[in-house]
């Protein structure tokens, strides 16, 4: 690897505190001690890692699009979500079961692209990203916070012309086509 650096030590949690927790997540104060010796505290959003799946059909690729309630808007995405009530569940599983719940196709073949940091200076989900090709259509199975959720077709093409006009916006997602490119070198 380029660039080699002096490793030091790393910052040593001191204490924890668990400050919210729901079905989706939990939030942490953790008290640290940096590497010069001094105290400090850090906020941690701990959530279950994730499957993001990119269901491709020739030049084809299928999107999800939900209101997200946190930027006020509705977004399109590649689907994508975790186990519910903070379960930890096998990658491919996972990925087959987001695929089928929210879009309702079923993948011949899943290839598993590589790993996703969601947030790392505020959270400890990862995810793992999954190209699902040989697809076979049916019934979505959505969950109840997903009812508002529809999804479309994109030519390769038009997905990257809506994320360079900023209408495709979900980091996860953009990074997710990062690794399909580079998979398809």
């Amino acid at each position: 690897m380029r660039g080699h650096t002096v490793r030091v030590d790393p910052i040593r949690q001191v204490s924890s505190r668990e400050v919210y927790r729901n079905n989706w997540m939990t939030v942490r104060e953790d008290g640290i001690r940096r590497p010069d010796g001094s105290a400090g505290i850090y906020g941690v959003i701990d959530k279950p890692d994730y499957a993001l799946v990119i269901p491709l059909d020739g030049d084809r690729l299928q999107l999800v699009e939900q209101f997200r309630y946190p930027l006020g808007l509705r977004r399109w995405e590649f689907p994508q979500g975790t186990a519910p009530d903070l379960a930890h569940q096998d990658p491919l599983d996972l990925a087959a079961r987001e695929l089928r719940e929210e879009t309702g196709l079923v993948a011949g073949k899943m290839t598993d692209l590589g790993l996703l940091d969601v947030a790392p200076g505020m959270s400890s989900q990862r995810g793992r990203v999954f190209l699902a090709t040989e697809l076979t259509e049916g019934p979505h199975d959505r969950e109840h916070e997903e009812q508002d959720m529809r999804t479309g077709w994109f030519t390769r093409e038009e997905f990257e012309k809506s994320v360079l006009r900023g209408e495709i916006t979900d980091a996860q997602s953009i990074a997710a086509y990062t690794l399909l490119l580079f998979h398809e070198r």
